[in-house]
């Protein structure tokens, strides 16, 4: 039986809201512009996309929000990508709960964090993870050390990567020497890409996708740079990242939902406000995201 596969470029989705008094902090979820976006990514040659990610809010959605997103992702995507589920939860019942309603609505995949509210120790995220894979579905495990303050080590994902259904794993911590490393301690284990702005890097040392946040504004270009760097084009994959990487670097600070938004707007295409705790760019945070976008625009040719 071959292992599920959840690598290419899938887009950590960013969520449109639209104003509503009657809805949490005035803003309810517009579905029908999300499903439009999840179209886009996937019309732009994405291989999938990811509801209910951190730039997704999830924490910020009522229950019934976040289940309807994700089958707003998974009816709009059909066959024509895979829909890889953000089921992040304190504690692994919350984690195992979402996971599923996840596989009851049709998902192909699972991101999970380790337990987000809880500095968990060894034995704790295994079993969270245990529970989760238990469901059934392939299971990408998310390495994010700095919000969860738990670091999946390339030792520790050895041992996670022993536990059925857990196929892969998204690097956020920055450091592309992990790359290699989890590649030797768990070599099972697909390494996908999770912070935008190392994301050359990672490829070329052997990661199989990118779990990405900026091709929310231009998906096609960021699959042309996946492609490229897969196929060991290293010039032209250089020639095209450079001038994005200033943008990219966005992805892996406090304001990165903002930013992408702010991404999205200054594209045409809507991003919107976000929901509490997020708040609105300082002005001069939203001049140099600005500034970064204006250069990665110009350097794809986009008005």
């Amino acid at each position: 039986m071959s292992t599920p596969d959840l690598g290419g470029v899938v887009v950590a989705t960013a969520l449109p809201y639209r104003a509503d008094a009657t809805a949490p902090a005035g803003l309810a979820v517009d579905y029908d512009a999300y499903a439009a976006h999840c179209r886009w990514l996937v019309d732009n040659g994405c291989r999938g996309v990811g509801p209910n990610g951190s730039l997704g809010e999830y924490s910020s959605l009522t229950d019934e929000e976040r289940r309807r997103v994700a089958r707003t992702a998974i009816e709009t995507v059909g066959d024509d990508g895979i829909v890889v589920v953000g089921v992040h939860g304190p504690g692994s019942h919350q984690a195992k709960y979402w996971a599923e309603v996840a596989a009851e609505d049709g998902a192909d995949g699972l991101l999970c964090l380790p337990p987000t509210m809880y500095r968990a120790n060894r034995g704790e995220v295994l079993a969270h993870f245990e529970a989760v894979a238990s469901v059934g579905l392939p299971v990408m495990v998310y390495n994010n050390p700095i919000d969860t303050k738990v670091d999946l080590t390339p030792a520790l994902l050895a041992e996670i990567a022993r536990i059925d259904n857990v196929v892969a794993v998204k690097e956020f911590s920055g450091d592309v020497r992990r790359v290699l490393e989890i590649r030797e301690q768990a070599p099972g284990l697909d390494v996908i890409s999770g912070a935008d702005d190392v994301v050359l890097e990672s490829l070329l040392m052997g990661a199989t996708g990118w779990f990405a946040g900026f091709p929310n504004v231009f998906p096609a270009e960021s699959v042309r740079l996946f492609d490229l760097a897969r196929s060991g084009k290293l010039e032209e994959a250089r020639a095209l990242y450079e001038p994005l990487v200033a943008a990219f670097r966005w992805d892996s600070r406090t304001e990165f939902v903002q930013a992408i938004k702010l991404g999205m707007d200054l594209v045409g295409r809507y991003g919107g406000p976000c929901r509490p705790p997020r708040g609105q760019l300082t002005g001069e945070h939203r001049e140099q995201v600005t500034a970064d976008m204006r250069r990665a625009l110009a350097s794809l040719g986009v008005e």
